[in-house]
């Protein structure tokens, strides 16, 4: 059986992991201007024009392989390091054939107005 070997980690991004402060009584979260620094392989497939309501809209996806981290978690973010795009995470992050050596998970910039 072969082992999972990503793409090279070669494109910087800095993880940005929620705080929560109360606002009125309902939990909002906080993310911070920045983050530590991760090396990953950043793979995009173009994006996707959307007009809902009126409103023109550009959907960015792209698949991230990195080293695990358990901190990396659904509810944060990440940002490129070269040019500050912020992207959520759209799914829980998926260890690489449970070893806890790799994860990949999907990311998505929504970008455009009206």
């Amino acid at each position: 059986m072969r082992e999972y070997r990503p793409a090279s980690f070669t494109t910087p991004i800095k993880l940005l992991a929620p705080g929560y402060q109360t606002v009125k009584g309902v939990p909002r979260k906080i993310y911070p201007e920045d983050g530590e620094l991760i090396w990953c392989s950043f793979k995009t497939y173009g994006g996707t024009e959307r007009t809902v309501n009126d409103i023109y809209a550009i959907e960015d996806t792209a698949v991230i392989e990195t080293w695990y981290r358990p901190d990396i978690r659904s509810d944060c973010r990440i940002m490129l390091a070269e040019n500050g795009a912020v992207y959520d995470i759209l799914n829980e992050p998926e260890d690489m054939e449970q070893r806890h050596k790799y994860c990949k998970f999907k990311v998505q910039r929504i970008k455009g107005g009206a």
